[in-house]
C-alpha cells in the first residue's frame, strides 16, 4: 500500500506540478490579454523541464575523463599520464540511493604511484591485517571524523574515504578506489545510501 502512495506522490510531483505550472504560465497571461506572452512563457518552461529530463537520462554520456580525473585526485591519487575511461555507470533509486562507478585503464607509472600512496599510508593494512568493517555501513553515519582506510585484498589495493554529513538525516560521502593487481584497472565507486 505504501508503494502505491509513493508512486502517486512521484506522479503528482514530477508530472502534475510541472503540467499545472505550465498551464498557469499559459492561461494567466492569456486571460490578462497577452496570449503571445503565455505561449512564450509556456514554451520556455517546457524547454527548461525537457532539458532537465534529458540531462538526468543522459548524464552518463556527459561524464568526461576530466571529471574522472578530478574525482580520483580528490583521494590524493595522481594521474599524470594518459588514461582511458572504460566504463561509466550511475544508478539512482527512489529512496535516495545513488551509485556511481567508473573504471579507468591507467599507465604503469600511475598505477605504481597509486599503489605506493596506498601502501605508504600510516593506516595501511595488508591482506591478513584487521581492517574496519565496511565504512559505508557505519552506525554513526552523520557525525564524527573523516576516515580514510587503506588496505590490500587478494585482487586489489583499496582506498576508502568516508565523511559524515554533519547533519542528521543527510547522506555521508563514501568513495572507494580499487587498483587491480592483475591489470592496470582503477575502479572508482561513489555510494550514497
Amino acid at each position: 500500500m505504501d508503494e502505491i502512495i509513493l508512486i502517486g506522490l512521484y506522479i503528482l510531483v514530477f508530472i502534475g506540478l510541472p503540467v499545472g505550472f505550465g498551464w498557469l504560465l499559459y492561461f494567466v497571461p492569456k486571460k490578462l490579454g497577452y496570449p503571445n506572452a503565455g505561449r512564450i512563457l509556456t514554451i520556455t518552461f517546457a524547454l527548461v523541464v525537457l532539458t532537465g529530463i534529458l540531462w538526468a537520462v543522459f548524464q552518463d554520456q556527459f561524464f568526461t575523463k576530466q571529471n574522472a580525473k578530478e574525482l580520483v585526485e580528490e583521494q590524493q591519487i595522481s594521474l599524470m599520464d594518459e588514461f582511458s575511461l572504460k566504463e561509466n555507470q550511475s544508478t539512482s533509486a527512489p529512496g535516495g540511493d545513488y551509485y556511481h562507478t567508473f573504471k579507468l585503464t591507467i599507465s604503469d607509472r600511475d598505477k605504481g604511484g597509486a599503489v605506493l600512496k596506498i601502501k605508504g599510508a600510516n593506516n595501511f593494512k595488508a591482506i591478513n591485517g584487521d581492517i574496519d568493517s565496511m565504512l559505508y555501513l557505519r552506525q554513526d553515519r552523520y557525525f564524527g571524523p573523516k576516515i580514510i582506510q587503506n588496505y590490500e585484498t587478494n585482487e586489489s589495493y583499496v582506498r576508502e574515504y568516508f565523511q559524515p554529513s554533519g547533519k542528521k538525516g543527510y547522506v555521508p560521502t563514501f568513495r572507494r578506489i580499487s587498483i587491480s593487481k592483475m591489470g592496470n584497472d582503477l575502479t572508482f565507486e561513489d555510494i550514497s545510501e
